[in-house]
């Protein structure tokens, strides 16, 4: 029975991969949803990475990804295609994923998460959610109980 409830109510790195979806939206980031076609995406992807499941016996990851926009992406890749490998659009898509990656590390972190680098040769600029805030506590994007607040 501990199967149904489990999957009732999402697995763990479920629940968490929403909790992170929550704070980026919080924050402001645009969040690409999972499933959406790859070339409409823009934005945050919070994902549950079962990869290392297969291989390594790993427990699944929630990763950060994110994708500049499809007109940026096209124009790298078209640069990369052609052997361009100093032109404009491709610095620029580097220095956004690492812009990017360094906010969500640090807005994670700001929301109580622990949040690094993941060091993934294939996903340099992914991020991983070690671990969330107690599920107990509210976010601090929560609506305040003005009660709660009354020091008078």
């Amino acid at each position: 029975m501990p199967e149904k409830d489990e999957a009732a109510a999402g697995s763990e790195p479920e629940r968490l991969a929403q909790r992170v979806r929550d704070e980026l939206a919080a924050a402001g980031l645009p969040l690409a949803m999972p499933g959406l076609a790859p070339e409409l995406a823009v934005g945050a992807e919070v994902r549950v990475d079962r990869w290392g499941e297969y291989f390594h016996s790993e427990a699944p990851q929630v990763v950060v990804g994110r994708s500049v926009s499809p007109q940026l992406r096209m124009s790298a890749g078209s640069a990369l295609q052609r052997g361009q490998i100093d032109h404009p659009a491709i610095r620029q898509q580097g220095e956004a994923m690492i812009a990017m990656a360094d906010a969500v590390v640090a807005i994670l972190g700001a929301a109580g998460f622990t949040a690094v680098h993941r060091n993934n040769d294939l996903s340099p600029f992914d991020i991983r959610v070690v671990s969330g805030p107690d599920t107990r506590a509210l976010p601090s994007w929560a609506p305040v109980n003005e009660k709660e607040n009354d020091h008078s």
